[in-house]
Formats: structure tokens, sequence, C-alpha cells
């Protein structure tokens, strides 16, 4: 208690007294002189103040220390102890500060230099360096907990310091931006994510970032570990939007540029790369938590880019007032209220109801709606007819299911390998998710490579004997400056072949270039991992 006080920036007015369960008397008896002490010169400093007011001399308090008395003008007199230590004081005021002094010495050189990860600071807070004095203390001390500074930040100094070692470009002091894997793969020519194949964004041109690092769930598959912040409301100060997005496409086309010079990397994937055209929001947090994500989104939608926009099912209200985007996302993590607290671990004690009230609120939206469901085996996978029957809720026009990645053993989640399903455990969940719906849904498409398929609602994305899951950007971006009404089936194109379900290809872009590296594991031939005909071979060493 003690430490994370101070931590919290909190000083002692008394030294820290500790019990030792090994000495003779037991830690009662041990208590009582040192809160005797506490006592006495508590009432002490008391006495002192009343006889000095209101011409006595002033009286200054020492941050650790015993108060000590500044002769008034005049007197001639030095400053004096006003409360002399007595026998019974079980620590030596004197040596107080020095024990401090020790302690914070000892944090700084625990600290010094060092760049923790994300997933090993959980709850961690920044640690408090030797304190200083004088104005530039006082200065500093008002500029952050001052009336006149409103809101606090919600990123603390070693959050930040963390992020940026792990390739966040954080936007202000409450969002983010970072290159995604895909991003470099399809700058190389090598291959796109799964929204390439589903919905034909171009992963070079995708940007993904956050106007909410915080999160009002903590799942136990979170890949940040639980190290953003959470909270119920947004009660910190906010950046405006336009700022945000400006930043964040400064960001972005910085880290492809930066990129450009990587082995493989194309010119002219390059070029396009630095014309951002589509924004997944969804990198980490809770977006739709940010209060001005409407202008967000219209800010996005201004410059051309797209909205791929992720919620995690606990602000109904957020829904319904959401302007349209590209693509609406809500995470459907479990299908009961007891899975679902067991899963996503949500701060809300009305989390279900929430959740519900979140899927009736998509089944408003004219646009494109989609279910996205993680799979964890041993924890969400046995609920079939129970996600069939919260369908009924939101009628999504698409239900995106995927396996869970595993990031890793950690305090905050016990997930091993073991709770990461195969592609083929995927796809027989999906089909039974079909069959429950009595054929309302079908598999269209997959990326077996992310473990993930797509079903889409067979009336309205099947015509003509073709899925039409892909996506008419121009065409959407023209409907949202127009301001009419338009839905789903407005602005959809044609799936290719090698993106629907069951194709040779598993969703993976026949003119991209498929590298399988050569993994030199124990037992195992080089030529039975890289023996694929036409494919390039990457040796990983």
């Amino acid at each position: 208690m003690d430490r994370q006080l101070r931590e919290l920036g909190a000083k002692r007015f008394r030294p820290l007294g500790l019990g030792d369960e090994d000495a003779d008397l037991d830690l009662r008896q041990q208590f009582v002189p040192w809160a005797k002490v506490l006592v006495e010169r508590e009432l002490q400093r008391w006495q002192q103040q009343q006889q000095q007011q209101p011409t006595g001399p002033a009286v200054k308090v020492s941050a650790n220390g015993p108060a000590v008395t500044t002769a008034a003008p005049g007197t001639g007199a030095g400053a004096t102890e006003a409360t002399p230590t007595t026998e019974v004081d079980a620590v030596n005021p004197d040596m107080e500060d020095e024990e401090y002094e020790e302690e914070e010495e000892e944090e700084e050189e625990e600290g010094a230099g060092s760049e923790m990860d994300m997933e090993d600071i959980g709850g961690a807070g920044p640690r408090r360096g030797k304190a200083r004095t004088g104005a530039g203390a006082g200065a500093a001390s008002a500029a952050s907990s001052g009336p006149e500074s409103g809101p606090p930040e919600m990123l603390n100094p070693l959050i930040r310091t963390s992020l940026t070692k792990q390739g966040y470009k954080l936007i202000g002091s409450h969002s983010g931006v970072k290159m995604c894997r895909w991003t470099k793969s399809m700058l190389r020519g090598r291959g796109g994510c799964y929204k390439h194949a589903f919905y034909g964004i171009e992963s070079h041109r995708c940007m993904e970032a956050t106007p909410s690092l915080a999160c009002a769930n903590k799942c136990v598959f979170c890949w940040r570990h639980h190290s953003n912040p959470v909270g119920k409301t947004w009660k910190w100060r906010m950046d405006p939007p336009d700022t945000i997005v400006e930043t964040a496409l400064d960001l972005h086309t910085r880290m492809v540029r930066e990129y450009s010079g990587a082995p493989g990397v194309k010119p002219e994937a390059v070029a396009e790369g630095l014309q951002v055209r589509h924004c997944a929001l969804s990198l980490v947090g809770e977006p739709i938590m940010y209060p001005e994500i409407n202008a967000l989104v219209n800010q996005l939608h201004s410059r051309g880019i797209s909205t791929f926009l992720v919620t995690n099912a606990q602000f109904p209200d957020r829904i319904e007032q959401l302007n349209p985007v590209t693509q609406l996302y809500v995470s459907v993590d479990a299908a009961t209220p007891e899975s679902l607290k067991a899963v996503d671990r949500p701060l809300f004690s009305d989390y279900w109801d929430r959740f519900t009230a979140c899927l009736s609120a998509l089944g408003s939206k004219r646009q494109r709606t989609v279910y996205r469901l993680t799979l964890v085996k041993g924890w969400n996978m046995a609920e079939v007819q129970a996600y069939a029957s919260l369908v009924d809720l939101g009628r999504p026009d698409f239900i995106e299911i995927k396996g869970v990645t595993y990031c890793g053993s950690g305090a905050a989640s016990s997930l091993t390998m073991a709770n990461v399903p195969y592609h083929a455990d995927v796809v027989e969940f999906g089909q039974a998710i079909c069959a429950a719906r009595g054929g309302e849904y079908a598999l269209a498409c997959e990326h077996a490579h992310s473990c993930c398929i797509l079903l889409a609602r067979v009336d309205k994305f099947f015509v003509d004997g073709q899925w039409h899951t892909w996506i008419d950007y121009d065409k959407f971006q023209r409907l949202v400056r127009e301001g009419n009404d338009f839905g789903a089936e407005d602005y959809m194109l044609p799936t290719p072949s090698w993106a629907v379900f069951g194709s040779e290809q598993a969703g993976f872009d026949p003119e991209q270039m498929r590298v399988r590296k050569v993994r030199r594991h124990p037992g195992k031939s080089d030529s039975a991992v890289a023996s694929v005909a036409g494919e390039a071979v990457d040796e990983d060493s």
C-alpha cells in the first residue's frame, strides 16, 4: 500500500512501520509503540500550531519528517525542531529522508534504462523519481493535478514508453495507430489479410487505428493482455477528431515510407500505400467510447477512406447514435450470460442486458453489419444453438468466425495452445450455425491462413448463383456524400472465385506470391515444410 500510494504521488507524513512475524512480540504489540509515537507527534504538532497563531512563527511541515518552525522576521531565532524525538520513537525521524531516498534510488536502479512489454506491466503505474523541489515542482504539480488542467490523460508515461517500443505510434492523449503485418505483407506482394479475401480491401492501403485505447472488457484472449486502460464511461481529456485523423494518416504514411527499404518491398505498392483508402477502427480498446466518434468517421469519409468499426457490445446507445460506416462489427464472444462473463470479463454488472441491446441496435442499421465470433476451444464452442438464437436479435449481414490467436502466457490469461482451434474446427462450427439457422446463412468465403471463415445471408448476397461479399468503395463514398438512405445491397460487388469457400486457393490471392518459411524444427525435414510447387521459399534462420 505504501509503495502504491507513493507511485500515485502521495507523500508520507510519518515513517513506514513494518512488523516482524518472527519477533518475540506479536504484531499487535509491535504496532502499539509505533502508533503511540504517531499520536504523540500529531498532538504536539497541533498544539504548536495553535500556540503560534496568529503572530507566532510560521510552521513548515517537511514532506517526510517532523514539523519545523522558522522564526518570524526580527526575532533572530533560527530553525528549531518543533517536535523533539522521544525515547519511545521506534524510527529515527532524522533517518527517514535517508530511508525514503534509498528506496527511491532502488526503484530507479530497478527501472533505469529498461523498457517493459505491455504484457509485463499489467496494472503497473509509472515509477516516481526523486521529488523535485522549488518552483519547478510546484509548476509540475499544478499542471498535472490542478483544477485548471481538467480531466486526466488516458496514457501514463510507462504505458507510452511500452507502446512505443512495440511499434505503436501514439496520438495525443488517447489514440494510436500501428502498421498491421498484413499491410507489410502486401507491400511485399506476399498476400493480404482476410478482409482482402472477404471484402476486397487493399491491405497495403489500410490503416489500423483507434481513437480510444480504453475498453470496458478484459477478454481472456485480449492480445494486449489487459494492460490498456479500462472504464465504463469516458473520463479522460479528449483530443479533437480532425487532429486524430490527420496525425494518424501522417504517422501511418511515415511508417510506410520507413518500411519501403525492407527487402522485397515493391515500389508500386508503396506508392499506392501512401494513399490510404481503408481504416480499421479496431486496433485495441473500444473505439465507440470516444465521444466524437461520428465526427471522426465523417473526417475519414471526407478523405475517401472506408471505415471498418469494431465494438465490444457494451454501449448500445452509442451504436444507435452512430452514423453510417462502411461495415459495423459487434464482437459476439459467447452465447450465454455465464460464458460471456467468463470470456469477456466485462466491467458492467448489467453486461448481458447491454450485450443483447447492442445486438438489437445492430439490427436497425441499414449498412453492412457483422457478428464477429472468436472461438476459444474449451470456453465458447459448445453453444451452437445459443449462438444461432442470438442471430434473431441483430440479423447481421455476415457472421465472421475466427479461431483465437494465442498471444503467449501471462498472469492475466490462462489460455494455452490447446485452446486454439484448427481451421477444420472453425469450418465445422460455421456449418453447424448454418444448419441451426435453416439455410438462412451459408459459408461464403474463407481465409485459411487466418483460420477464419465468413457466413453470409443467402437472400441478400447470393445473387444469380454468385456471392457478392465484396464492397464497391467508390459507390459507398458517393452514397455517403449524397446523404440519402441506403443499404448494404447498394454497394456490393461479386466475390472472386479464389476467395469463395472451398476454392483451391482457400482465400489467398493468386496475384500475390505465397511464401512458405523453412522452419528448422528438430525432427522435421526442411523438404517436408517447403515442398510446395510454384511457391517461393524463405529461409528462416
